[in-house]
């Protein structure tokens, strides 16, 4: 668990000290199918939404931006309740 707590942490802190170009360029291997520049887009788009954290500690805000992401997606039909969890 604390490897791979370690390896996430290592890919927010790249993600959070590189810009979107060149995040897009570092994993475009992955999107053979997707142009760089459009990888580049949806990686700005996310920085835009707060998606990426500082550290892999979960918080009720991290929680609730999780769940904002997924409704505006259409994938949340009901928020879950911040007591439960």
């Amino acid at each position: 668990m604390q490897s791979f707590t370690n390896a996430i942490q290592k890919g927010l802190d790249y993600v959070n000290s590189h810009s979107s170009q060149e995040i897009a360029e570092t994993i475009s291997p992955q999107f053979k199918e997707t142009d760089v520049a459009d990888i580049a887009a949806i990686i700005e788009r996310y920085k835009a939404q707060d998606t990426w954290k500082g550290d892999t500690v979960f918080e009720e805000k991290s929680f609730d931006l999780l769940q904002n992401i997924l409704e505006e997606a259409g994938e949340l039909e009901t928020r879950v309740p911040t007591a439960t969890w």
